[in-house]
């Protein structure tokens, strides 16, 4: 079930389902220690005798406010006569969840609303030895295990504090012990659990005729009880509706940038660009690591999650940021890869946000032969990244301790991590983590890790290194053509396994062939790039009602049983507006760029209502497959756009000139 709303602050992240329970909760890192595990903490209404749980019966959608990060639910139930407008945030300087629940009285008769919220916590990821129960000094639930604590509270009818509440335990069948005392409109006041607890609480709520009613229900985060207590305090002295507001505020003064220049594009793109820098921003850890995604249904595949720092993904969205003018989101992300960088200067796959070794996919061994079990192109781009953030401030106090720890360190690997007679990089795992080979992409983004590593090392006056990066990336440039292109095909293919001589070709056609063009590498117009984009899109585009590219030829991941056989593998956000990019970099006049902007459009065709872009989507029916959001999608997304308008803004140069 695809996670349509993610609310954060950094260190605090809730997402909720599409039907609208809160399924994952991360603190104090985002993307560590999920304390719900993945089980819905349900929201429910009885009314009149009857319950409902927030489910198929009830007419959703759920949205954000514009230029915010305060959602925007709306609720119906035809049978109950009721509506119900909703608004969640997480406050940006404390660790407290706050919801906002209008209840609106359809019916011409008084009623009693009784509104329930359960809460299956599973501190530090597990179910073993938590506790439930009411805190009679705060009026609240809380749970806790260790230095975990969540406190639970409302207010309604200008009252303050949990009124009504039972804890439980789990039974062995899985059952929760108050979801039938839910359903029955009454909790029995259990005021404790443990083991594997859980709770529910309830806001009894009195609705005239036609009326309507306003509850505000909170969850603080915290490492002690009294940090939750002081919490639970501030939010009474300030009021949950006034820190709704001031956050809203917050977003909608964040992502206002009158410098950006989108008022020529459709609002259609707009909107999805403006979400797509929100969603980044839920995503990034305050300690700096850039969570690929924090969909918890993705552990029913493999037993394990996205939510790590990918170098890969955390430069491509690094570089976005600071590309549409949002460097200081993504600073400290390249104080956190200098801080986990190798001692030989590599990254390997994936990192906790805590900065600890993820679990690693990849093995030490490749045909009996140890290997570095990496994937090197994340430690090039992350170089790559890290200019792009200084042509966006000239920050050069901020890239100066950079220097040596980072960018020389990370490009010395590169120039030694090579093949002494074909000069290009030793084999190291695909971008889809899938191949051990020499990759073209891998490749591509090598040379332009050196290629910014030369820039730094000049701008601090290193000339022989910067001499010495140049040209490393010119040898790996030249070899490119001599042993990854194919003569017979016409164009490049996408690896090479090494053999006596040069290297055997995998001519798959994949979407990754086209980062020759978009890391700047090798000229969009060059006759090769454009035999390759042409193969690319002949190949790849889905020939199906939803459309959009796929990654490569007889890709089997996430696909579904009902898919048709014919297509080369589900439509990815990343693959389409790669193809966008190649085409963009390739315009020469306003009729080729605006050309592109379908590719744009297809994504807001496939996103969620909330704006939220999952890796891919079903090729038939366009649902959202895999994670959802993906960091890797909203970033690629703002990167197209941002490349649009400077190309829009070069081409208006270029006729200006021309009419001089």
């Amino acid at each position: 079930m695809p996670k349509d709303l993610p609310v954060s602050n950094g260190s605090f992240l809730l997402n909720f389902d599409s039907d609208y329970q809160i399924r994952d909760i991360y603190f104090p890192y985002i993307g560590q220690e999920n304390h719900s595990n993945g089980h819905p903490f349900q929201f429910g209404v009885w009314v009149d005798g009857q319950y409902s749980w927030m489910g198929p019966e009830w007419k959703k959608d759920l949205r954000y406010h514009n230029n915010s990060l305060v959602t925007d639910v709306f609720l119906k139930n035809e049978t109950l006569e009721l509506e119900l407008k909703c608004s969640d945030v997480v406050d940006l300087d404390m660790n407290i969840y706050i919801k906002k629940i209008e209840v609106n009285n359809l019916t011409n008769k008084h009623r009693q609303i009784r509104l329930f919220f359960s809460h299956e916590f599973n501190l530090y990821g597990n179910e073993i030895g938590g506790t439930a129960y009411f805190d009679p000094r705060s009026c609240s639930i809380i749970h806790y295990k260790i230095n975990r604590y969540f406190l639970i509270s409302y207010r309604a009818n200008d009252e303050w504090g949990v009124k009504h509440f039972g804890c439980g335990r789990r039974k062995a069948s899985g059952e929760l012990d108050t979801f039938k005392e839910n359903e029955n409109g009454e909790l029995n006041g259990e005021a404790s659990a443990w083991g594997t607890p859980h709770s529910s609480v309830s806001i009894w709520m009195e609705l005239p005729a036609k009326g309507k009613a306003n509850a505000y229900y909170w969850i603080a985060a915290g490492m002690s009880y009294s940090e939750v207590a002081n919490i639970n305090l501030e939010v009474h002295k300030i009021t949950p509706e006034n820190l709704l507001k001031r956050s809203s505020k917050y977003w909608q003064t964040w992502i206002h940038k009158e410098s950006l220049q989108l008022e020529e594009l459709p609002k259609s793109v707009t909107d999805i660009f403006s979400r797509s820098l929100l969603i980044l921003r839920t995503q990034i850890d305050n300690n700096g690591a850039i969570i690929a995604a924090n969909d918890s249904d993705i552990i029913r595949f493999g037993k394990d999650t996205y939510s790590y720092m990918w170098g890969r993904d955390g430069a491509f969205v690094a570089a976005a940021l600071s590309k549409a003018g949002y460097s200081h989101a993504c600073m400290k992300y390249f104080d956190f890869c200098a801080r986990v960088l190798s001692k030989e200067g590599y990254l390997f796959q994936h990192y906790n946000p805590d900065g600890s070794l993820a679990s690693n996919w990849h093995s030490w061994l490749v045909e009996g032969k140890e290997v570095l079990p990496i994937q090197e192109d994340s430690t090039a781009l992350t170089l790559w990244a890290l200019w792009i953030y200084y042509q966006s401030l000239h920050d050069v106090e901020f890239i100066r301790p950079l220097y040596s720890k980072l960018i020389k360190k990370a490009a010395d690997f590169l120039v030694d991590y090579r093949d002494p007679q074909t000069h290009l990089p030793l084999p190291s795992y695909d971008l889809w983590e899938e191949r051990y080979a020499l990759h073209t992409y891998t490749v591509a983004s090598v040379i332009a890790g050196l290629r910014a590593a030369a820039n730094f090392a000049n701008l601090f006056l290193d000339y022989s290194l910067a001499e010495k990066y140049n040209s490393v990336a010119n040898e790996m440039t030249a070899e490119i053509n001599n042993h990854l292109y194919d003569d017979k095909l016409k164009r490049f293919a996408r690896s090479g396994s090494r053999i006596e001589g040069g290297y055997e070709l995998d001519k798959v056609i994949d979407i990754s062939l086209l980062s020759l063009t978009t890391l700047g590498i090798l000229d969009p117009r060059d006759p090769r790039m454009i035999s390759t984009a042409e193969a690319v899109r002949e190949q790849l585009w889905l020939k199906t009602p939803v459309e959009g590219c796929a990654r490569y030829e007889g890709d089997l991941y996430q696909r579904a049983e009902d898919s048709p056989n014919d297509i080369p593998g589900n439509p990815w956000f990343i693959s389409t507006l790669w193809l966008a990019e190649y085409y963009i970099d390739h315009a020469e006049n306003h009729e080729q760029l605006q050309a592109t902007l379908p590719y744009l459009e297809w994504c807001g065709k496939n996103a969620l209502p909330s704006g939220v872009l999952a890796e891919q989507v079903h090729p038939v029916n366009g649902s959202p497959l895999c994670v959802s959001p993906l960091t890797w999608s909203h970033s690629a997304y703002v990167w197209t756009v941002m490349l649009y308008t400077e190309k829009d803004k070069m081409l208006k140069k270029n006729n200006n000139k021309g009419d001089n």
